[in-house]
């Protein structure tokens, strides 16, 4: 059976926005299940999404992430209900919180009550996408006019993906999402989290079946090794030291304290690159994976025995499109 992987689209720096649909058409006929574009504080997500449902037909079309506090539920509602519109239901929506210092520092919105705001958005969410009347008397919000879109939508619901890591919130995830994009789970610990999860579900009165996970971490196909692993070793020590306390709690949680301790003491001291330069092999190797087809294809496979249903996928090609092409087709099997 092939596998379920997914690409996404680096929200950071230059965007060859030409060499992004060649890519695109490329994953939508090879089979990729899905194209997931980032939100942080550089371009936004729905933009390019538009772009890609226009030159795309089969592939899906999702967020990763886009927060629940710079923009209300029926905003959301809107943005994803047209570009599912416009995608003819490709969409996915992948939401999750953030953190503080991107929510109160870039936005400008108070952070807390994170799971309060996140379970009144989606609630409010499936409401409009149901096209039933908007009366919803929450904690933060009180709406009581009855509004609904005013255009018929593509799909009654369009599946809610939630990036979660705190039992609450995972637990809310289990109870309410239609998937689950965990954080920073180490590959020797994969398996027990899924299989906890799926309890989770099962608790909720819900077949286990019924939320599909998102593995986390990342397969990163390439020749420059070294590369790569400096590159995602500086995403890790970013969100070790930097995106609040969340990532290094998870990651303290599943053994790695002295690991996170010594990647905050670098940072605080020299910057960044120190930071990245804490990064321990171990941790790198166990967040995620970097180098060759065959060895990516293995670490799919652990992945899949682990129990997760959707699989991150990164293909360094150059501009060699028919390469890239019979990577993608090699990972999907």
């Amino acid at each position: 059976m092939a596998r379920k992987i997914t690409i996404g689209v680096n929200w950071q720096g230059k965007i060859d926005y030409k060499a992004l649909i060649e890519r695109a058409r490329i994953a939508d006929q090879a089979g990729v299940h899905s194209i997931w574009i980032a939100e942080a504080w550089g371009r936004d997500a729905f933009t390019p999404l538009t772009l890609l449902a226009e030159h795309t037909a089969r592939v899906q079309l999702a967020t990763s992430i886009v927060n629940v506090y710079s923009r209300t539920p029926a905003a959301l509602a809107q943005h994803f209900a047209t570009l599912d519109e416009l995608s003819g239901g490709r969409m996915i929506a992948g939401l999750g919180t953030s953190g503080p210092n991107v929510i109160e520092h870039f936005h400008g919105v108070p952070f807390m009550p994170a799971l309060t705001r996140m379970r009144e958005c989606v609630e409010i969410f499936n409401l409009l996408m149901a096209g039933a009347p908007l009366n919803y008397n929450g904690k933060i919000f009180k709406l009581a006019r009855g509004f609904t879109l005013r255009f018929e939508p593509v799909r009654k619901h369009i599946p809610v993906f939630i990036a979660s890591l705190n039992r609450k919130s995972v637990e809310f995830t289990a109870r309410a999402a239609d998937g689950w994009m965990p954080v920073m789970i180490p590959l020797s610990a994969l398996k027990s989290s899924i299989d906890d999860f799926r309890g989770l579900v099962r608790n909720a009165g819900r077949d286990e079946r019924a939320v599909t996970v998102k593995a986390p971490g990342w397969v990163h196909v390439t020749a420059d090794v070294e590369r790569g692993r400096a590159a995602h070793a500086g995403t890790l020590a970013f969100y070790a030291a930097r995106m609040g306390t969340f990532y290094a709690e998870q990651l303290t949680r599943f053994g790695f304290g002295a690991e996170v301790a010594a990647i905050k003491e670098a940072w605080a001291s020299g910057g960044a690159k120190a930071g990245t330069d804490a990064v321990a092999p171990r941790l790198l190797n166990e967040i995620g994976y970097i180098g060759d087809l065959n060895g990516a294809v293995e670490r799919l496979k652990a992945q899949e025995a682990a129990g997760a249903d959707l699989h991150p996928v990164e293909v360094d090609a150059g501009g060699d499109l028919g390469k890239f092409a019979r990577t993608l087709e090699a990972l999907i099997g």
